[in-house]
């Protein structure tokens, strides 16, 4: 299952007056990460944490905490929760000591008397689990440092026992070795297993601590980037909305969200090197019977003529992708685009701008639980099983990109439920001074833990392979694939005698009421008719018919033949060629599947 964040904020508007001081905000974090958040003055970050904490809640959006929906209205619904706050202005009693201001408000008794022995008993155990030195628990805080000062106010915050602390501006005015101190504070929080937010507009303190941090500009997100490979010129340009065209093209052309599929859970990262947005991609397609295309690709170079032709080679294979070609054809018709852009190129003078580009495509298959891939000078897929045990498979390389007539090949894997399809770029494993099969020998050794998820795999990947200055970019895509249970399918065998088309669909229809799908009964009758006729008539035995029902429900028909059908517009005295017209007003999409033994007519129904 994917990892559920601790807090989740989608949508989330704030008006004061006619001032709009936040706009369809969405924020999360998880427990064990400290999430900074960055903006210029007036970004939205202050309210942002007033709908936190519930002191100002928001007008409009939604708030769940681990995966329910929450309430935040007034600041007992945040406390309740287990989210405390430590604000600017810290709230200490400046002549009370350490244990009264730990205390205050919610002071220990016993018969009305105070416990001032086990106060203070319990405040130097808190301050020594969290390793805060203090000259006394019984010296008045007005006399601390202000990093003594704010150590205090963490640990108040903390003597409740939250699971999200939420710090603004916690080094203001503090010197550097003081800002040492609190920022190691942070990380002790986190290692205990607690959610920090951490709100400033000093990047390098935020960048020291912080795993993620999201931008906010005007009000709005701006941005979520990886702190450990995100460079301060990243930032600021988010922060500033001075974006390089080069970033904005990149992110616009990457998916935003990969779509949710009943054949993989997947999860991304993609880190730009530190000398710019490059040409590294990847994507999710879903294809017909509730297959799933995953794909990762590189073009050579950075900066805005890298990350441009990244966005017509993405846009090409999802177009190729939706003709339902296996691996091999779709990357013989990407060979050719690629080399058709080196000579626009060339002809545009551009010589030395030669497109270099590289590619993985798989295909994987939930029913049969088979993987179909090529690769076009692109480094391996690596499959891990669901014990941890991890493998490189052997598979064909192909020529790179853009060579021409050079032929390419489709092997086909087995995949156990629950593997993880692992697809990266070189970026992850290259480096200047190993050799590559020292960067896969690292890679294969962060991925051997079973029961990861997609999402813990990529952060764990990323931890443990990338240095801080990376030269190159990197694309990652983690796919954990599932399987269709059996009884959620059903096959036919069909004989080559138009009466078989009744008994199709009398058996279709008696599934069809097993599995609760009643509704759909009139329209796969005639679905069914219509293509199990044609293929009878027009196509060659042996004629199969399966249904499947996932997310939505799926006819297929096969047959021997490669002759594909077409919707034509019947004259209102033609008795027939109205058949596949109805099938496409019912179905919800329908195509044509060429395989090595003839093609497959598939048609999808929404379920009710």
């Amino acid at each position: 299952m994917p990892r559920v964040p601790l807090l989740s904020l989608r949508g989330i508007t704030k008006h004061y007056g006619v001032v709009r001081a936040l706009d369809a905000v969405d924020l999360q974090v998880e427990r064990g990460q400290v999430l900074g958040l960055v903006g210029d003055s007036g970004a939205g970050k202050s309210t942002l944490v007033k709908v936190v904490s519930a002191t100002a809640p928001a007008d409009a959006g939604r708030a769940e905490w681990q995966g329910r929906p929450v309430v935040l209205r007034r600041p007992a619904d945040a406390q309740r929760l287990g989210i405390a706050t430590v604000h600017q202005d810290q709230s200490l009693v400046d002549r009370l000591d350490t244990v009264a201001n730990l205390y205050l408000g919610r002071e220990l008794r016993r018969f009305g008397v105070l416990r001032e022995i086990e106060m203070e008993k319990r405040s130097s155990a808190l301050l020594k689990r969290l390793s805060i030195s203090l000259p006394s628990v019984r010296t008045p805080v007005g006399t601390f440092t202000m990093d003594q000062r704010q150590a205090v106010s963490i640990a108040r915050a903390v003597l409740t026992e939250p699971d999200l602390i939420v710090l603004d501006e916690p080094a203001t005015g503090l010197t550097v070795e003081q800002t040492v101190r609190v920022l190691g504070l942070i990380r002790r929080l986190r290692d205990e297993g607690r959610a920090v937010i951490v709100v400033s507009h000093n990047l390098d303190d935020v960048q020291a601590v912080a795993d993620r941090i999201a931008v906010l500009r005007l009000g709005r997100n701006n941005g979520l980037f990886e702190a450990r490979y995100t460079s301060q010129e990243q930032l600021a340009a988010a922060i500033s909305g001075g974006h390089p065209l080069a970033v904005t093209l990149q992110r616009s052309l990457l998916p935003r969200d990969l779509p949710e599929h009943e054949a993989v859970e997947a999860a991304h990262r993609y880190l730009p090197a530190h000398a710019g947005v490059g040409g590294d991609w990847y994507d999710v397609i879903p294809l017909s019977g509730a297959r799933v295309a995953l794909v990762v690709g590189d073009v050579v170079g950075h900066g805005l003529h890298a990350a441009a032709t990244m966005g017509r080679l993405r846009t090409a294979v999802r177009n190729f992708a939706m003709l339902d070609l296996p691996p091999d054809e779709l990357l013989t018709h990407l060979d050719e685009v690629v080399a058709q852009i080196d000579e626009e190129e060339t002809a545009g003078g551009r010589e030395g701008a030669i497109i270099g580009a590289t590619c993985l495509y798989a295909i994987y298959d939930p029913v049969t639980r088979r993987c179909q891939l090529a690769r076009a000078g692109h480094l391996p897929l690596v499959l891990v099983r669901p014990d941890g045990t991890v493998d490189i498979p052997d598979t064909p390389t192909g020529p790179p990109l853009g060579l021409r007539g050079l032929p390419f090949t489709t092997v086909e894997l087995d995949i156990p439920e629950g593997s993880r399809l692992v697809l990266y770029t070189d970026g992850l494993v290259e480096s200047r001074t190993e050799d590559i099969d020292v960067g896969l020998d690292r890679l294969r050794a962060a991925l051997a833990h079973p029961g990861r998820t997609p999402e813990q795999t990529c952060r764990n990947v990323l931890d443990a392979m990338l240095p801080t200055d990376s030269g190159d970019d990197v694309a990652l895509l983690v796919a954990r694939t599932r399987a269709v249970p059996a009884d959620r399918t059903a096959e036919w065998s069909v004989p080559s005698d138009p009466s078989a088309v009744a008994a199709v669909r009398a058996a279709a229809t008696a599934q069809l009421r097993r599995w609760g799908l009643e509704e759909l009964e009139t329209g796969t009758e005639l679905i069914l008719s219509e293509l199990v006729t044609n293929a009878i008539r027009y196509g060659a035995a042996p004629v199969a018919v399966r249904l499947l029902y996932g997310r939505t429900l799926i006819c297929q028909v096969a047959d021997a033949s490669s002759t594909s059908p077409r919707v034509r517009l019947a004259a209102a005295t033609d008795e027939g060629g109205r058949g596949l017209f109805l099938v496409g007003q019912i179905a919800q999409r329908w195509g044509t599947r060429y395989t090595e033994d003839g093609k497959v007519i598939w048609a999808e129904q929404k379920l009710p």
